[in-house]
């Protein structure tokens, strides 16, 4: 048997299905309509069978395991879907009342969808709501790539500490002192420095905490994983909960894999546990939906790039030459890719048939049958993947007094982490605040440790600048349901072109039914 999945296999089944998905999604069970757009299948039916496993079809792991782009396109749904008051959508964290200053959540935004903040509209495709976690706000930030993020968070933080752990062993072995630099994927953290004892100092490491875990999530950092953004969102952005099993064990202090093979390891980090309810309220989420929602934004498809040309090209080595990829990291390689699938999204005015831009999908899973009257099993390949044009260090920096925030308890927040330019072309205003209109403002705004290739930029002959403004202006975000691609290539003969058959990244016909649609 050939182990790995081919998406010739199902190129004969790519005009089976429209697409018709937009941003936000009603539920057509609850509000049919002439137009037939929306998620067809019921809250309950997208649970199913609950968890379950890989021997319980309909389970959320039956399917993770099985029918794995149905299970990424459920979730899809269900980031997109949007939640009733019958289905428990309700306040924020204590209905906006409060201590605010040791609970900054009870500032954050009230919400029908997840993508009421993390929009992916018809156009823009990019970020959203404004979300009031500390008095000065921010926009929400896109979330194309997200699951790339936090693989190579995790692998960052495993290299640190690794290297941490060889120094004091080292130390003890040889009973003197050894210094030793804390360095992963090319990205250095400092220093650290151990004794004959094996006692460990960090007070030379850079833009981490002293645990070594790096945190990819929110403008500070302040989260290490999706399961936990997504138990956390759920409650303070819809007012629902999850009585969620991994959490509640990790945070407990046990090591679980969770279904979308994360590591939330107890013994090592502080995990976060589902947020008490609210009371009198329960837990509305099942643990399948956050399963399903956790394999989604693993598998959430990385940002594309507009037209490169010879302008972009100058503009890119603009960029590097004023040092602004000391901290912007362009290329970071994954060793073990949980994904089961990557989509490279780039300018092509002939394919792109509406919107100039083709996505080409490439399978990352190997078949293996397991002997059961099951469909294979469809496993991630877990191969090296190079992660090409994020652009970030996944480190904090100061970046001096324009760019601090005030907390509500009266203190400065004075460290961000580095965000990812990928995608930056699509999602002004700029800032983890939104308080710059325009690129050439937000790298003026820089300081502190970026002073110097703020002073570059500003010194650069106009033409070179704007080739800088060009080349970051090209890497984009991509509406998915109106992007042309290998699953969907459109046909512009269709009657009633662009709205019907301008193609999209159709998952459906990845389905071990494409026709049992959701």
């Amino acid at each position: 048997m050939n182990r790995v999945l081919r998406f010739s296999l199902f190129a004969s089944l790519t005009t089976l299905l429209a697409s018709g998905a937009w941003g936000q999604l009603v539920d057509q069970t609850l509000a049919p309509n002439t137009a037939k757009v929306g998620i067809l299948k019921s809250l309950q039916t997208e649970i199913g069978a609950g968890r379950g496993d890989a021997m319980i079809p309909e389970s959320s792991i039956f399917l993770i395991e099985r029918d794995p782009f149905r299970s990424v396109r459920r979730g899809r749904q269900l980031f997109q879907r949007k939640f009733t008051t019958l289905q428990g959508r309700g306040s924020g964290p204590d209905d906006g009342t409060g201590d605010i200053n040791s609970n900054n959540a009870i500032g954050a935004g009230v919400a029908d969808s997840c993508a009421s903040c993390h929009g992916r509209p018809k156009g823009s495709a990019g970020a959203g709501g404004d979300v009031a976690t500390r008095p000065d706000s921010r926009d929400a930030p896109h979330l194309f790539g997200i699951g790339l993020k936090e693989m190579l968070a995790d692998e960052i933080t495993f290299d640190l500490r690794s290297i941490r752990d060889a120094t004091a062993a080292k130390a003890v072995a040889r009973r003197r002192t050894v210094t030793a630099t804390l360095q992963s994927k090319g990205i250095k953290f400092g220093t650290i420095t151990a004794n004959s004892a094996g006692a460990v100092d960090l007070s030379q490491i850079q833009g981490i905490d002293a645990d070594l875990r790096v945190k990819p999530f929110f403008a500070e950092g302040s989260m290490g994983s999706l399961r936990e953004f997504i138990s956390t969102a759920f409650h303070n952005e819809l007012g629902m909960n999850t009585n969620d099993p991994d959490l509640i064990a990790a945070s407990a202090g046990a090591r679980i894999v969770t279904p979308s093979g994360m590591v939330l390891d107890g013994t090592k980090d502080k995990i976060q546990p589902p947020p008490t309810p609210n009371s009198g309220t329960g837990n509305e989420i099942n643990t399948a939906l956050v399963d399903h929602l956790e394999f989604y934004l693993l598998n959430y498809f990385k940002p594309g790039h507009d037209n490169q040309t010879e302008t972009t090209q100058r503009g890119r080595i603009a960029f590097e030459r004023i040092g602004c990829s000391s901290c912007h990291v362009a290329n970071l390689m994954i060793n073990r890719d949980r994904r089961v699938a990557d989509l490279d999204t780039v300018y092509d005015p002939v394919r792109g048939n509406f919107n100039t831009l083709f996505s080409t999908a490439t399978p990352l899973v190997n078949v293996v049958s397991d002997g059961t009257s099951y469909p294979a099993l469809k496993q991630p390949a877990y191969n090296p993947f190079l992660v090409t044009d994020i652009y970030t260090d996944f480190k904090r920096h100061d970046l001096g007094p324009n760019f601090y925030e005030r907390n509500y308890d009266g203190t400065t927040q004075t460290m961000f982490l580095t965000r990812p330019l990928w995608g930056v072309g699509s999602t002004g205003p700029y800032g983890h605040d939104g308080r710059s209109i325009s690129l050439d403002a937000v790298i003026r705004r820089h300081g502190g440790e970026a002073q110097k290739s703020t002073d570059a930029y500003a010194a650069l002959p106009s033409g070179r600048s704007a080739a800088l403004l060009v080349f970051l202006n090209s890497l984009v975000l991509f509406p998915p349901d109106d992007t042309a691609s290998t699953l969907d290539p459109g046909n512009p003969a269709t009657p009633g072109f662009p709205q019907f058959g301008h193609g999209s990244i159709k998952l459906t016909v990845l389905f071990n039914d494409p026709t049992d649609v959701e």
